[in-house]
């Protein structure tokens, strides 16, 4: 097994960081999935060269700090507390704990005693795909915010820039038609303008706040339209993918639902109680999502497992049954967000078309009145 010399730097680092800049330094480390990530790869490839766990974290570690000349980077002292951790007989996912999030650490607790480089393999590869769906998702809620935003700018230049000097150019008119919208859409922005302005910001809060908590009633319908049908491909993937690392480690499929459910939000957490319900009764997966009746996460997808769950490798099923539905949720969200795009350029040219047309209509008005 390749040794190299270990400078047991980690103890020295721990001690001379204070708690302001340790509190600092986990903040940023749980901030920074790709720095984490970068960490992970790095250890994976060190411990398939068969070094130690220990002299592993002793490279990055001097890596990450240029050789101790700065030991004060926050990824630094994250390995190095990593470090003191396992020297005082800690498992590597318990070392972990306050630096990164607890479904990481529930994923590397499967190779801590088996293997490692595996788990972190299967944990680089779930965060992968995780990121992957981040940035279509953010296309396709950021854009049609903005647009719609934008209307809401243009109602408001129109309603008191352009309207009032033709309303006093036509004292007394009576109008008609589109015209009448038009002034009366004025009149009411003049007088609400911070409501027209804050009621897409706050129905975006709201949204925000309560797309993870809300999970009974209506919510299965809901589910179906953007942004809650987004919300659910994203859960849903990830939740997916977790799961098939977790059972690809030897953890039972009722056990692992049971340690995925701890980290989840609402939302999560109760589709995977409805799961469970049934599981516990002699149900395989595939059945167990499909008796919850919360067509979560895919009507499909619950379909395939019903067919997988019944196979000796459901293991292999199911790990590429997650990296298929993961391509093809990718190809969906980019679907969606081409489709939101349009629906709010087309709300967008509609308003500005009806405002032309209706400020034609007042000047044919105040011309046929003169």
């Amino acid at each position: 097994m390749p040794e190299i010399k270990k400078k047991s730097a980690f103890a020295r680092a721990m001690k001379n960081t204070n708690q302001w800049t340790l509190s600092y330094a986990k903040f940023m480390c749980n901030l920074s999935n790709k720095g984490r990530l970068k960490i992970y790869r790095k250890l994976a490839a060190l411990l398939r060269n068969r070094f130690s766990l220990m002299n592993s974290l002793d490279m990055i570690y001097n890596g990450l700090s240029d050789e101790g000349a700065h030991p004060n980077e926050p990824m630094a002292i994250a390995v190095s507390s990593w470090g003191r951790a396992l020297q005082e007989g800690h498992p590597f996912s318990e070392a972990l704990k306050g630096w990164a999030p607890s479904r990481e650490r529930l994923m590397l607790s499967v190779g801590d005693v088996s293997d490692l480089e595996s788990a972190l393999m299967n944990l680089i590869k779930v965060s992968e795909g995780s990121s992957r769906m981040i940035r279509p998702i953010v296309s396709a809620i950021a854009y049609p915010a903005f647009l719609l935003m934008m209307s809401v700018l243009i109602l408001y230049a129109i309603g008191v820039y352009m309207v009032p000097p033709m309303l006093s150019a036509a004292p007394g008119l009576v109008w008609t038609g589109t015209a009448r919208s038009l002034v009366n859409l004025s009149e009411w922005i003049q007088k609400n303008w911070a409501i027209a302005f804050a009621i897409l910001p706050v129905i975006g809060i709201i949204i925000y706040a309560t797309i993870g908590i809300w999970s009974r009633g209506l919510r299965i319908r809901f589910d179906r339209y953007p942004p809650w049908s987004l919300y659910k491909i994203f859960t849903g993937i990830t939740w997916l993918l977790a799961l098939s690392a977790l059972v690809k480690g030897g953890v039972p499929v009722s056990i692992a639902l049971t340690s995925l459910r701890k980290d989840s939000s609402r939302y999560l957490r109760d589709r995977i109680d409805g799961a469970l319900f049934h599981i516990k009764n002699g149900d395989n997966l595939g059945q167990a999502l499909a008796k919850a009746k919360q067509e979560f996460p895919d009507k499909q997808i619950i379909s395939d497992l019903k067919v997988y769950s019944e196979l000796d490798n459901f293991e292999e099923a199911l790990d590429k049954l997650a990296n298929e539905w993961l391509e093809d949720s990718v190809y969906l969200i980019e679907q969606k967000s081409e489709i939101m795009n349009t629906v709010a350029l087309l709300t967008v040219s509609g308003i500005i078309a009806w405002a032309v047309f209706a400020t034609f209509d007042m000047q044919d008005q105040i011309t046929s009145s003169m």
